[in-house]
């Protein structure tokens, strides 16, 4: 017996149990809209895709092709229209394929405060928030795709076709769900390593099942992406990572996973020197990557901070700020150094952030890392904050210019320009660019591969052609030509956005509530039948 058919008898059996006053619940009614709601809480969620998660690492160990991606989001509906496309374009399957929560997204899209620059400075409720509608969104899609897979199970019926019925129940019992693993942007915590653990709490009870922070500062941090970034000695960073997984294993998710993030490669700075407690151990080893004069104790002024360093008397070079100044040319260093320590404590996957998307750069970093612990891997933000074009013809001018090719034709500095856009050059950039997450899933060790911002862009640029086009010389055929008339050849789900909001489901709630009485939305008169 089908899954489905399964629970029809099981309601009934309720049903019958409690008499006659129950005679006007359909158990087969009650049997689609359990179907509909999978998932009772985020809990059930973050469980869920915990697990989809921890098999994705292991497949990725076993065979690095298996990289999986995702997509920042900052609104349900956008998560919703990813995995509603990737399930049309990817043969109904959803695997490997994540969301993202940006927290540069939250900041600058959802904070009451307006659009706020990517420094903690947003209300931190609004991140479990967010995670919360995504998958409200994400659970509604399910809802609306297998209320349309029970509409075509009753037109079988009704037509008396017991193959296609048969086609449709397969179907759905075996639909497979919106609900995908999110990883989700904690930032640097939001404060000390309670007010870590109490936010992660609420963003694992939303539904997530895996939390990415990072080793800056919180009260100085910054977006990866620009200056000014200052680090925390590693005890620290990790009293942070193990408050996240006492949320997990507090909340019954045991197999939540944690991203550490380091910022090194591009923060110069720290707010603190580290504990020592004995030579060589992580506190000696961050401080040794200070710059630092040796002095004479008669030397010393006023206010100065000095430290033993190998039987030395140093002093730390300290900037107006008060913040103390790493050498130039650690950072590198400083992020194996990270990387090593924070899967030792406790991480799971590993985040650098770099300056550019390089493999071999991204690859050196993390093959010195699997010296100590060979299993370790990456996720990796594929950031608009690079210029993937340039940068890449950079690269690929470079490398012919290694190799002895004649690269006269082209300025390196302005390989941006238009005029190099048909170039062999800029084709061989192209290529590289294309496949850059294959490379460095193979090369690199990136398990996971994102876009922090997509959504933000593309809204832009839509926005920015439509309202050229409606507010010029296209008038309202710059909305039909360039916006509906392409979700209608390419089969938009949300061409019909009556359906998208829920008022088919509405309307079979209804009908489930008040029978032949029921007022439905769907009638003849809905202008939405002009999409069928």
């Amino acid at each position: 017996m089908s899954v489905y058919n399964n629970d029809i008898e099981l309601v009934q059996a309720v049903i019958a149990a409690r008499g006659q006053s129950w005679n006007a619940i359909d158990a087969e009614s009650v049997a689609r809209m359990r179907a509909q709601n999978k998932f009772k809480t985020g809990l059930d969620i973050a469980k869920y895709t915990a697990d989809i998660m921890r098999a994705d690492m292991d497949a990725y160990d076993a065979d690095s092709s298996k990289y999986t991606q995702s997509l920042g989001c900052w609104h349900g509906f956008i998560g919703q229209q990813k995995m509603i496309s990737i399930k049309k374009h990817f043969g109904g399957s959803t695997e490997r394929r994540y969301l993202y929560l940006s927290g540069w997204m939250v900041a600058a899209l959802r904070s009451d405060f307006g659009p706020l620059p990517d420094q903690s400075m947003h209300e931190k409720t609004s991140v479990p928030a967010l995670i919360e509608e995504l998958y409200t969104f994400l659970r509604q899609a399910d809802a609306r795709e297998l209320g349309g897979l029970f509409r075509e199970l009753d037109a079988a019926r009704e037509a008396g076709d017991q193959a296609k019925q048969a086609e449709i129940q397969d179907k759905i019992d075996n639909h497979q769900t919106h609900v995908v693993p999110i990883i989700a942007d904690i930032d640097a915590g939001f404060g000390n390593e309670e007010a870590t653990y109490l936010l992660a709490k609420k963003m694992i009870e939303a539904g997530a099942c895996c939390l990415q922070i990072e080793n800056q500062v919180a009260d100085e941090k910054q977006c990866g992406h620009q200056d000014g970034k200052v680090t925390v000695p590693h005890a620290d960073f990790h009293a942070k990572l193990r408050a996240l997984r006492y949320a997990f294993l507090e909340l019954g998710v045991d197999n939540g996973v944690i991203v550490a993030r380091t910022d090194s490669l591009g923060a110069g700075l720290t707010k603190e020197i580290a504990v020592v407690k004995e030579p060589g151990d992580a506190g000696d080893i961050y401080n040794s990557f200070l710059d630092v004069e040796e002095i004479a104790v008669e030397d010393m002024n006023q206010g100065d901070v000095v430290f033993n360093k190998n039987g030395k008397l140093v002093r730390p070079k300290r900037l107006p700020s008060g913040l103390y100044q790493f050498r130039k040319g650690t950072g590198e260093d400083r992020c194996v150094f990270d990387c090593i320590g924070a899967l030792n404590a406790g991480a799971d996957l590993l985040w650098i952030e770099t300056e550019k998307p390089h493999v071999g750069q991204i690859g050196g970093m993390v093959n010195r890392v699997r010296e100590v612990i060979p299993n370790a891997k990456l996720v990796y933000n594929n950031s608009p904050s690079f210029n993937w074009t340039l940068n890449f013809r950079q690269q690929v001018f470079d490398a012919w210019s290694e190799e002895g090719k004649d690269v006269s034709a082209y300025i390196r500095a302005d390989l941006m320009n238009a005029e190099y856009d048909d170039t062999e050059l800029a084709t061989e950039a192209d290529n590289r660019i294309r496949t850059f997450q294959a490379d460095a899933a193979r090369d690199a060790g990136i398990f996971h591969h994102l876009i922090t911002l997509p959504t933000y862009h593309t809204a832009a640029l839509s926005t920015d052609n439509l309202a050229k086009e409606y507010f010029g010389e296209q008038g309202m055929l710059g909305y039909v030509a360039g916006v509906q008339r392409k979700e209608i050849r390419q089969g938009i789900a949300c061409v019909k956005h009556q359906n998208m909001a829920g008022s088919d489901m509405g309307d079979d709630h209804k009908e489930y509530f008040a029978g032949e009485n029921a007022l439905k939305a769907s009638g003849k008169d809905n202008t939405m039948n002009q999409f069928s």
